[in-house]
């Protein structure tokens, strides 16, 4: 038994709806049918082609004969987001070639090509691209990694469902911080920097809206992956301007970076391009970590997708917590951001330093003060942010963690100057690593990883270094030279506009 209704948004071309992309005027299909025809002869999809046959064959007959007037019209719909179709999906899973044809090569495929992974029971259907056709000494990232507990979800949803819905999700709930107050020009220049850009609770909801859908086209390939919001856009330190992170966790094992990421994300780009017409320029990056890049038309946000970089889900809300533990956080690592993308030395793909290596050293200079301003949450939490934790539970670690009540009262101006200072004059870059894990600088190891590297900056769970994009000397010059510059003028003036030109378009900022 079929349902019929109407939604009232949806997402233009899905191929969850069943239907054409806009509606179609009702026809007399149904008075056609031979009479006593029993409902069950009839899919879903050969309802649908029956009825584009009928429509088709209506358009042709119009256009011989002239007659133009019959012709329906089809306005364009607004792109907006949905879920649900005018026919119920049957309970059972999706054959795995439903929606195509099935190519030549695919009619007697061995069972044994087509099992996924995950062990499904084999009276089950076989679904899409359920495993990675490699050979199991590939299948891992890097030597002795530790193998990813399975998802064990007290509210699991269907293999072809979603995470739960944004209001389920209490991680994503927007923090309202009390702001520091701001004593002198300085600071009430970074403060009001912070507040004008600062990523508001609409964005967030933007970004998973758009996650929350996508993962359920993916789930179409993958049906039991997951898909997770990670980076600045929910660790706290983002921007209006931020682009979006997406993590695609497919299987409790590692996955290789440069073999089987990379043919994964072809698949999903492939379903993003040909399949998703609210997708735009979907392009496969091969870098270390293979990337999907592409921007969604709804929300008009770029995003990223990665294959199984679960570190970055860890890291994630490590850095989420940092940013609610002390008021003066978040504003400080957004005017570091700014200043360092105004100076041309946020960029790791131009060999510079990447935000997250930024936000990194924020934290370690706040944490090696004299009167520290933040602790090693690491070090006082150690169960909370175990880098074995399964990763449902990762969300929950920082829940009841208190604010740190620090005794040093500097002001986010003189915050700001000293850590120019800091790594314009006081950090030893040749011999010392920075580290929010241990909250100090550590001496280098001797290990490939830190061996002639211009600037060493610890990830805190898999402990590799961030920083390893600057690798030519005159891109660490121009590092070191910026931070030099920019401390020198701001010593002597105490004014942002002097590092920051493009802040004399605040009105507000030019009255003090």
């Amino acid at each position: 038994m079929f349902t019929f209704g109407r939604e009232e948004q949806c997402f233009p071309n899905s191929p969850n709806l069943g239907r054409p992309p806009f509606p179609s005027p009702p026809n007399d299909f149904f008075n056609n049918l031979p009479a006593g025809l029993p409902p069950a002869l009839f899919s879903p999809q050969q309802f649908i082609e029956a009825q584009l046959n009928l429509r088709n064959a209506s358009l042709s007959r119009a256009l011989l004969n002239g007659n133009f007037a019959t012709i329906p019209t089809a306005s364009p719909q607004a792109w907006s987001y949905g879920a649900g179709s005018p026919i119920s999906s049957p309970t059972t899973a999706p054959s795995a070639f439903q929606g195509r044809k099935r190519r030549s090569d695919e009619q007697n495929v061995p069972y044994d090509v087509k099992r996924q992974r995950f062990h499904s029971p084999p009276h089950q259907s076989a679904l899409v691209h359920q495993t990675v056709p490699l050979q199991d000494e590939r299948r891992y990232s890097f030597p002795g990694s530790f193998i990813l507990p399975l998802f064990h979800m007290p509210n699991a949803p269907d293999v072809n469902g979603c995470l739960p819905p944004l209001k389920h999700s209490p991680f994503l709930d927007h923090i309202e911080t009390t702001l520091p107050v701001a004593r002198d020009k300085l600071s009430q220049q970074v403060l009001e920097l912070f507040q004008r850009c600062q990523q508001q609770a609409c964005d967030l909801k933007k970004k998973d809206a758009c996650r929350a859908e996508l993962q359920k086209e993916i789930q179409q390939l993958f049906p039991r992956s997951r898909l997770y919001l990670v980076g600045s856009s929910l660790n706290g330190f983002g921007t209006r301007s931020s682009d979006a992170d997406l993590c695609l966790v497919i299987q409790e094992e590692p996955v290789n970076q440069k073999t089987e990421a990379r043919h994964i994300l072809s698949l999903v780009q492939k379903h993003f391009s040909t399949r998703l017409s609210y997708i735009e320029r979907p392009q496969l990056i091969r870098a270390k970590v293979p990337i999907v890049k592409f921007r969604d038309k709804v929300s008009g946000v770029e995003f990223d997708l990665n294959v199984n970089n679960v570190v970055g889900i860890r890291n994630t809300f490590l850095l989420r917590t940092y940013a609610h533990t002390e008021n003066r956080v978040r504003p400080l690592v957004l005017v570091v951001k700014k200043w360092a993308s105004h100076c041309g030395i946020n960029d790791a793909s131009r060999g510079t330093l990447s935000s997250y290596s930024l936000v990194l050293m924020v934290l370690h200079y706040l944490q090696t003060l004299p009167e520290p301003i933040l602790p090693s949450l690491q070090k006082d939490y150690p169960e909370r942010f175990n880098p074995t934790m399964q990763l449902d539970l990762v969300h929950q670690a920082p829940c009841n963690i208190p604010p740190y009540l620090s005794k040093n009262g500097s002001t986010l101006g003189d915050l700001f100057v000293g850590f120019l200072k800091y790594y314009a004059t006081e950090f030893d870059w040749d011999k010392m690593l920075i580290s929010v894990r241990e909250a100090k600088a550590i001496p280098r190891p001797d290990g490939i990883e830190w061996r002639h590297k211009f600037i060493c900056v610890e990830e805190p769970f898999d402990r590799t270094n961030t920083a390893r994009a600057v690798h030519e000397k005159y891109k660490f010059d121009k590092i070191q030279e910026e931070f030099l510059k920019s401390w020198n003028r701001l010593k002597d003036n105490r004014d942002l506009n002097s590092i920051l030109p493009f802040m004399r378009n605040y009105p507000s900022m030019q009255k003090r």
